[in-house]
């Protein structure tokens, strides 16, 4: 498990000071922090308490999958829950002074699980989207990633997405990325997902397959790929962040305070740099 370089406990019990501080000053008040987890966005009052509680409970709670590798998954299966997103939650609860407790839950309930204030926060690779910005507060980006094409090292004749026109790519029709390959002009090859696509580009069944960049690093990290390249990528970029719920303002400006520290000290580009051989926690 990655090892993340510590403040010195001094300056993180003045840091949790300053915290307390600034929360006692947004809020009157804060709910009781004896419940089974999460904190509740403002009292009824309208005083946003999210951070006060977080605080008073001593822990920030934070859903994720634990089955989402290279993000929040259990070594071999069964071992401690380690991964990207995990340990960027766990150095943002040190940057903050108080401990991490993940709560795991399928994917399709994790929001819910939010809303019902089973957590603080959700660490689990959340897209920014207008949609999700209309009903819940989030921290500043800790990810940045584009879609990316991947074809066969010694192809030179796919070097953007016009090229892809009429070639063959490997998708998910579930995917964003089946859509994307259609648009640019290519036949698609269904597979149930990425080992299945690149299985079938080596073999030169398929002259590409498009997929987010996170997938192709982690694989590069993890296998060998050096008879694959990246030919060409996107222009937008994805952006992840930490979930929180709507109006925990205070929670926010605090994580975004730990997520900016983090990146200035190095620990956001050494996580990175320990799952997927590069940056990706800035744009």
């Amino acid at each position: 498990m990655l090892r993340l370089p510590r403040t010195p406990r001094a300056a993180r019990r003045t840091g949790a000071a300053l915290l307390a501080a600034a929360a006692l000053t947004l809020a009157a008040c804060s709910s009781d922090a004896g419940g089974t987890g999460g904190s509740a966005p403002a009292d009824a009052g309208g005083e946003d308490t999210s951070l006060q509680d977080v605080l008073d409970a001593g822990e920030l709670v934070v859903g994720t999958e634990g089955t989402y590798r290279p993000f929040s998954y259990h070594e071999d299966g069964s071992g401690d829950l380690v991964g990207f997103d995990v340990d960027v939650a766990r150095a943002v609860g040190e940057e903050l002074g108080v401990e991490v407790r993940f709560e795991e839950t399928q994917w399709d309930a994790i929001f819910a699980g939010l809303e019902a204030g089973r957590f603080d926060a959700i660490a689990n690779q959340v897209s920014i989207t207008p949609e999700r910005e209309e009903s819940y507060t989030f921290s500043e980006p800790y990810t940045y990633s584009r879609g990316v094409v991947v074809v066969r090292a010694d192809d030179s004749s796919i070097a953007s997405f016009e090229d892809l026109s009429g070639t063959t790519t490997a998708q998910s029709l579930t995917s964003n990325w089946y859509t994307l390959a259609q648009e640019s002009g290519a036949q698609v090859e269904a597979v149930e997902g990425w080992a299945q696509a690149v299985e079938l580009l080596r073999q030169g069944r398929v002259d590409a397959t498009i997929n987010d960049e996170l997938t192709w690093l982690d694989y590069a990290q993890t296998d060998d790929a050096t008879d694959l390249k990246v030919a060409a990528e996107t222009e937008d970029q994805s952006r992840s962040a930490v979930a929180l719920a709507g109006g925990a303002t205070a929670l926010g400006d605090a994580i975004d305070e730990a997520l900016a520290a983090l990146a200035a000290d190095g620990t956001l580009a050494e996580i990175s740099q320990t799952y997927f051989g590069a940056d990706v926690t800035v744009p």
